[in-house]
């Protein structure tokens, strides 16, 4: 089990770190709404305590914020204001339960203990699909390739044969792996997803196989594992390229004889589940690099679905924006209508590195400025793409110096200028992680801060 605790005042957050090591229960500490989220992207957490008072990103902001990202574990808010009216709004932004200081350490635990235990019952999704279609809406495309994938589904959905599911980051793995079990007898069952590289290596094995209790230290009860939670229904392995050499033999093992062992026990568990795996990563190349086991390959790769990016099916482009927009008017309470055509022409143009969930940031970003009922193209900002080498692939199409080249290149300018803020504002000032996201070195970027004169 592992806890994230939000709290601006260090004294709180070390008593209550020391308390729930003290119960076996590991946690991290986060001093703001911005370390939060940093820590939300990195870490896999079974719970969040958070308090309500921050400066900066106060706690109900924070709260908001995960639920719109995907964040499903459970909350706790915690605050020194009993007012009724903070608990009722902090219970709508999402919290489940709220607690007023100064409280019980023990009762904190205990509700902690039950909130994650009624998730793990619900067969709650780990990792919630971050993509623009719901679980329930199918895949958005009719291009050639998309049709493809639409039949190979059709086909595979009723059989138990274990598929792999590739390609680029933001293309719609998961939104697959749920059309796969939407489509299948399975539907009615769970679809339970694990991010394998947001979890921590050290607790990855209990996450997938469960424990007993006293299993190892910290083993206060039993505990399901992710197997065992899909049965009936699907489990999706999200980043399976991620996984470490020395749980891959037992994940093979487990393939091989449909059975699983939680952790201290003897006891096999026969498994009734789907197995989706997905990955961005070149699975080939790993397996000649001794990285992944080729036996666990050859397991996992039985049905390959591979997505394209978004650049190879831009004819798309105008059927996703229509769903992107639909699914924004709700959440931000807007009545966007369409995209005008200069606007979708900008689209259609655009490289979208990021994929799908690149064309989602730019169109809310868009929605947020947009003055009308269409988005036109003074508020679609395309600035937002990540620095990166242009491919090989595409230097011919980099067009001629013109006289647009002067204006082009003071876009290039801002872009860089903005890409480099926000990445040091996400990364809290630390340049050495901000140069790794923008992909340049950290000496590049400290010449590029001082080349731009950035007051940071």
């Amino acid at each position: 089990m592992n806890i994230l605790i939000v709290d601006d005042e260090y004294n709180i957050r070390e008593l209550m770190r020391k308390y729930l090591s003290l119960e076996g229960i590991q946690s991290d500490g986060a001093e703001n709404g911005l370390s939060a989220q940093r820590l939300l992207r990195e870490h896999h957490y079974d719970a969040c305590l958070i308090d309500l008072k921050m400066p900066g990103m106060d706690g109900l902001s924070l709260i908001t914020w995960m639920r719109q990202e995907g964040f499903r574990m459970p909350v706790i808010m915690i605050s020194a204001h009993g007012e009724i009216h903070d608990a009722v709004t902090a219970l709508k932004e999402g919290a489940q339960d709220y607690i007023v200081k100064p409280f019980d350490p023990e009762e904190l635990t205990i509700r902690l203990r039950k909130l994650i235990e009624a998730q793990n019952l619900r067969n709650l999704v780990e990792t919630e699909s971050r993509s623009i279609e719901g679980p329930a809406s199918g895949l958005v495309g009719e291009s050639a390739p998309m049709k493809r994938i639409k039949e190979v589904i059709s086909r595979i959905a009723d059989s138990p044969a274990t598929v792999l599911v590739t390609g680029e980051s933001g293309t719609g793995k998961e939104v697959v792996a749920r059309q796969i079990h939407a489509s299948s007898k399975l539907a009615e069952g769970p679809f339970v997803a694990i991010n394998i590289g947001g979890v921590p290596e050290n607790l990855l094995e209990s996450e997938l196989f469960g424990y007993e209790k006293g299993a190892f230290t910290g083993a206060v009860g039993r505990k399901t594992g992710m197997f065992e939670l899909a049965s009936g229904g699907t489990l999706f392995l999200d980043e399976i390229g991620d996984m470490p050499l020395t749980l891959q033999v037992k994940m093979l093992r487990v393939l091989q004889e449909r059975k699983t062992t939680r952790l201290g026990s003897t006891t096999p568990i026969p498994i009734n589940a789907r197995i989706i795996a997905a990955t961005n990563k070149n699975l080939e190349e790993m397996v000649r690099a001794g990285t992944f086991r080729e036996d666990l390959f050859y397991r996992l790769n039985v049905v390959r679905i591979e997505l394209p990016p978004l650049r190879e099916r831009k004819e798309d482009i105008p059927l996703l924006a229509g769903v992107i927009l639909k699914r924004f008017n709700r959440l931000m309470g807007h009545k966007v209508e369409g995209i005008s055509p200069e606007a979708l022409h900008l689209l259609k143009r655009h490289p979208f590195y990021g994929n799908v969930r690149e064309l989602e940031n730019i169109l809310e970003r868009a929605m947020i400025f947009a003055d009308s009922a269409v988005i036109s193209a003074d508020v679609l900002d395309l600035r937002g793409s990540p620095l990166r080498a242009v491919p090989e692939s595409e230097v011919g199409s980099i067009p001629n110096k013109s006289t647009e080249e002067a204006g082009e290149a003071k876009s290039l300018k801002n872009m860089e200028i903005e890409a480099i803020i926000r990445a040091l504002h996400r990364w809290e000032g630390n340049r050495t992680r901000a140069a790794e996201e923008l992909g340049i070195s950290r000496r590049t970027l400290i010449n590029k801060i001082a080349e731009y004169q950035l007051d940071l």
